[in-house]
């Protein structure tokens, strides 16, 4: 889709925990369709544009949601807020970004993210129960703490109300209560140290990642010594953080190992 500016109406905030926060925005439904994957650029001025993955999956009727970690020692962050909880009217530009569902395929899905990086996986999600509601999914959510998950309830319904759907919750520190449910597995720990520990083949998978650079490029280097498929792994960060080669080899990762 090409991009193209628009101004869409705040419609509702709500606050998800302390440090997130989630817009509800409506606009003219053809000027806000958009791929599910895809992320969206937002005015705080003429000249500063701020990224956003969009978190829900195009359903035609003109409303997106975004997911926003707020920083209040961040400039930045601080003037967004406020713009959104003041304005009743936004400017965006939108839709970019290539790492979007491929609704062509039918091979597992194996989504993996950090922190709000759940915004984007949320969108895929979605369009995947609806387009392809037999399609296999595997959502790993990584964060510090468990309350950091900040809506690990809607990712257990999907487990819970559906087959195909597994949720994995991974956090650095132990929660108070253990992590269970129908289809749902805690992991402790990194979630590069969570995917070697708790996964095998997945040659067969298409593969989907959002979150910083160093952690998407930690859970490739997993990935490619199960099998990962180079050309069926999609990342932003693969546009605005490359490195060569984005998989690496079975070479690579054996000399690397040998270090």
């Amino acid at each position: 889709m090409t991009a193209r500016t628009l101004t869409c109406q705040v419609t509702a905030v709500e606050d998800l925990t302390p440090d997130v926060f989630r817009v509800r925005l409506e606009g003219r439904p053809e000027a806000m369709a958009h791929d599910p994957g895809q992320y969206l650029e937002l005015a705080l001025d003429d000249d500063t544009w701020v990224p956003f993955s969009i978190a829900s999956a195009h359903g035609g009727d003109g409303t997106l949601e975004l997911h926003i970690q707020h920083w209040p020692e961040r400039e930045n962050s601080e003037r967004l807020r406020n713009l959104v909880v003041v304005a009743r009217h936004l400017t965006l530009r939108m839709p970019g970004g290539d790492c979007v569902l491929d609704s062509t395929s039918r091979r597992p899905l194996l989504l993996i993210a950090a922190g709000t990086g759940f915004a984007q996986m949320k969108a895929i999600v979605e369009a995947s129960l609806h387009e392809s509601p037999e399609r296999p999914i595997d959502l790993w959510w990584a964060a510090r703490e468990r309350r950091d998950l900040y809506l690990e309830g809607l990712a257990r319904e999907w487990a819970e109300s559906h087959e195909n759907v597994r949720f994995h919750v991974v956090t650095e520190v132990a929660p108070e209560t253990p992590v269970a449910g129908e289809r749902v597995q805690g992991h402790r720990g990194r979630i590069d140290q969570a995917l070697a520990e708790g996964l095998d083949d997945i040659s067969g998978h298409d593969v989907y990642l959002s979150g910083s650079p160093g952690m998407v490029y930690a859970c490739v280097d997993v990935l490619a010594s199960l099998g990962l498929t180079a050309s069926r792994v999609f990342s932003d960060v693969f546009a605005y953080a490359p490195r060569q080669p984005l998989v690496p080899t079975a070479g690579v990762l054996r000399r690397e190992g040998g270090r």
